[in-house]
């Protein structure tokens, strides 16, 4: 996995002039741990039991995905961090601290640490953009001066300086959710919650969200934990994934290596929307239960971000009888991960092959006459 861009890069480069103090006051600030988590839900049909034994570690200043099927326990999980939900077992340690423990003033000062923001926004509509963002200074009791100058450093931070007497019913879907994000920002938290934050936009506007919360991790070195259903936003954006089944672990695991290799059915079944399928013409001539005199043998070679495709090594392997069907292969944080599609010889050597990709295998044979 690349190295991750410091504050200190930042600074260095010129590209952060000045940076709040809590970044500079807390620069290993933000770990989540979870220890032995459980949630059970009473309702009338009986217990429902939502997190089963969850051990993990989220790393301060990381961007952190969780993914899983409907009912999975996401939000179930995610919302312990700041303890709307509160565990039926287990621990959750903010920053090496049982939060479980806390007395309500305790609790209302870990809230104020960790911000949070929604999928559908959650602005009151008759307060104008800057009344929005500063309504948690204002329960805070923050001194007016101050409250306007974070205000004013928030919105500028995500490239709204001058919307703030907007109201917003004036803003579009992308301009409301960087709004809720400057108001999760101008506390200064530590943290920052995802709860689906993309998943009411469209795609451009959903990649310039990404864009925009990957900077604010670079610049402010505060640790992102999200949910989504969105594949391709874990793929964009995390360092590292999660996948909940049935409210346990599946697999987890840096983003490369997760997407690369999955391991487990569910994370297989959620990844199958960004897996291409075979070439419809060759996947209607590959047969698997029987071999014609002329058959080619159809191998598929998979990158699961290991080594790096060789396409002039893969050539010269196949030789003039043999042939590049297909490749498929996609750069997730600087390891190549997917497919290459090779037609050879019934006859040939597989061997020198399958050794050029991290793992291979025969799908089947083919009539290279139909090609």
């Amino acid at each position: 996995m690349t190295r991750a861009v410091t504050i200190t890069d930042l600074r260095a480069s010129g590209h952060v002039a000045a940076l709040p103090d809590t970044a500079r006051a807390h620069p290993v600030a933000g770990s989540v741990r979870f220890e032995g988590l459980g949630k059970t839900y009473r309702s009338g049909g009986g217990d429902v039991r939502a997190l089963d034994g969850i051990d993990l570690d989220i790393r301060p200043g990381e961007v952190f995905g969780i993914i899983g099927r409907s009912g999975a326990g996401k939000s179930s999980l995610i919302r312990t961090i700041n303890r709307l939900e509160r565990p039926t077992s287990g621990r959750v340690l903010v920053d090496g601290r049982d939060i479980g423990d806390l007395s309500e003033s305790g609790l209302v000062a870990l809230r104020r640490r960790i911000g949070m923001i929604f999928q559908h926004f959650n602005l009151l509509a008759a307060k104008t953009v800057r009344e929005n963002v500063a309504l948690p200074l204002r329960v805070a009791g923050v001194p007016r001066a101050e409250i306007e100058a974070r205000v004013a450093e928030a919105l500028e931070l995500v490239g709204l300086a001058d919307k703030g007497d907007t109201y917003p019913s004036r803003l579009s879907g992308g301009q409301k959710q960087r709004v809720g994000i400057a108001r999760a920002l101008v506390s200064r938290p530590e943290i920052l919650l995802c709860d689906e934050a993309t998943s009411a936009l469209d795609p451009e506007t959903t990649l310039s969200i990404l864009t925009l919360l990957r900077d604010i991790n670079a610049r402010l070195g505060l640790t992102i934990v999200l949910i989504t259903h969105e594949m391709a936003v874990i793929r964009e954006i995390c360092d590292r994934v999660l996948v909940l089944e049935a409210g346990r672990i599946a697999e987890t695991g840096p983003v490369w290596q997760v997407f690369g290799a999955p391991r487990h059915p569910a994370t297989q079944a959620l990844l199958a929307p960004l897996l291409k399928n075979l070439p419809g013409d060759l996947a209607a001539r590959l047969r698997t239960d029987r071999r014609g005199p002329r058959d080619e043998v159809i191998l598929e070679l998979r990158y699961a971000g290991i080594t790096r495709p060789d396409l002039g090594a893969l050539s010269q392997a196949l030789g003039s009888r043999g042939r590049l069907l297909t490749a498929d292969i996609d750069s997730i944080q600087g390891r190549q991960v997917g497919r290459v599609l090779i037609a050879a010889p019934a006859d040939a050597d597989l061997a020198p092959l399958v050794h050029l990709g991290d793992h291979g295998k025969v799908l089947g044979h083919a009539d290279p006459a139909d090609d």
